[in-house]
């Protein structure tokens, strides 16, 4: 192998290459020698050391090894790339996040084959929830004490939708997994794409551009709110409050689907229905057209049957009434014989009425007489009432007590001694007959 340098030419402005000439006595390394020398240097240096970070990125694979990255806490400006194998993460005694602030013990060491800098995990214990776990649980707080996660808030999705919006990257797997469902299940469902950014410092702008932009054309009856799985700091443009509250402010009902079936953010607490996957979005925001089709045809097969059953029974009473109308002599026969039953009846009725006047006026005299004797005798008790009343206002019976009638002579009644004077005439009538009497003398009585 032969290696080059380079030098500057004087006052030409050009670099002139020329052989590299190794100093006398100096080591050249091997890719292969180098790093295993680092990594025993590693070893030596840190074969037992304890890191805490932030975790980022987990993946457990089928192997049974997790390989995530580790953040500082602090800044989250440094990095470091671990690996925990099978053994050490069978020991764990809780599931690790993204966003978990945990304490690593293990060693640090050189992963050949790409060159990298990696610290091996022995053990794995939990130091707190992280600083942007903490962030997401303050702003999860904060929203749902505004009651943008509200279950009232939720609206209901359109049964039968025909356009549907997409919100999502153009060049992610997601938007291909939603066309790819809603061709499968509902072909007849038109599908507007606003295109967005779903990662990166740039995409929460541009997620809230895209709903006001469908919310603004109001073309489709729902939108879908879409991307694949990732770490906390790949799905966090959907925590970010600015997009939260758009999707809580849509005028058009939001389907929510965002990462895998573990991840959840914020976007998806504020949307009217949280989907699991991109995938599960469309499955739930359109129904199967096969399966409606089936109920289509099965409620078609129940009104086929009912109109039919309907006019079996229409028929049956045309066939009823035609047999009655083929033998009008029938019914002729049967007015006859209820004309012949009325006519009986009738001359069966006479006798009978007639037989019972005779003894009806009977009763009827009898009732008159009882009826006389009695107002007769009620009347001859009134008279004689009257006639005890009339006896007891008789004058006579007054005078025949002792009374006596006076009067002036021309009829006016004397009722006082004022009325008398000395030497006048004064008429008396008694029990028996008249006097003509004088006055000799006066005396006032005491009142």
């Amino acid at each position: 192998m032969r290696l080059w340098s380079s030098r500057a030419a004087p006052g030409l402005g050009l670099r002139v290459v020329e052989p590299f000439k190794p100093a006398p006595n100096r080591v050249v390394w091997g890719v292969e020698g180098l790093l295993k020398a680092v990594a025993d240097a590693l070893q030596a240096r840190f074969a037992s050391c304890t890191v805490q970070g932030e975790l980022g990125s987990f993946m457990r694979a089928a192997s049974g090894h997790c390989y995530f990255n580790l953040k500082d806490a602090e800044t989250g400006a440094a990095s470091l790339r671990c690996a925990m194998f099978r053994r050490a993460a069978s020991l764990l005694d809780f599931a690790p996040g993204d966003g978990q602030l945990v304490e690593l013990r293990g060693r640090l060491a050189v992963y050949e084959p790409r060159g990298e800098l990696q610290f091996v995990v022995e053990s794995m214990r939990r130091a707190g929830a992280g600083a942007l776990y903490e962030q997401f649980l303050r702003l999860r707080a904060k929203l749902e004490g505004e009651g943008l996660f509200a279950a009232e808030r939720k609206r209901a999705l359109p049964g039968f939708p025909r356009r549907l919006g997409v919100i999502t990257s153009t060049a992610g797997a997601a938007l291909h997994d939603v066309l790819t469902a809603l061709a499968r299940r509902a072909p007849q469902v038109e599908v507007v794409i606003y295109p967005s950014l779903v990662q990166g410092d740039q995409a929460p702008a541009a997620l809230v551009q895209a709903l006001r932009a469908a919310n603004a054309r109001a073309e489709v009856d729902a939108l879908l709110l879409c991307r694949g799985g990732g770490s906390l700091e790949d799905l966090w443009a959907f925590n970010d409050e600015r997009v939260v509250r758009a999707v809580a402010e849509s005028a058009l009902p939001v389907i929510c689907g965002v990462g895998h079936e573990t991840d959840v953010t914020l976007s998806d607490l504020a949307a009217d229905l949280r989907a699991p996957t991109p995938t599960a979005a469309a499955e739930l925001a359109a129904p199967a057209q096969a399966g409606e089709l089936e109920r289509l045809r099965m409620l078609a097969a129940a009104l086929s049957r009912r109109v039919d059953q309907r006019l079996d029974n229409l028929a049956q009473r045309l066939d009823r009434a035609a047999l009655r109308l083929a033998r009008p002599s029938d019914a002729l026969a049967r007015q006859r014989r209820l004309l012949d039953l009325l006519a009986q009846r009738r001359g069966q009725a006479l006798p009978r009425v007639l037989e019972r006047q005779p003894m009806r006026l009977d009763q009827l005299a009898q009732r008159q007489d009882r009826a006389l004797q009695v107002g007769l005798q009620a009347q001859c008790r009134r008279v004689d009432a009257l006639q005890a009343r009339l006896q007891a206002l008789d004058p006579r019976r007054v005078l025949a007590r002792g009374y006596a009638w006076l009067d002036d002579g021309s009829g006016r009644a004397l009722t006082t001694v004022a009325q008398l004077e000395v030497g006048a005439q004064v008429h008396a009538v008694l029990v028996d007959g008249e006097a003509q009497m004088q006055v000799l003398a006066t005396q006032p009585g005491l009142s």
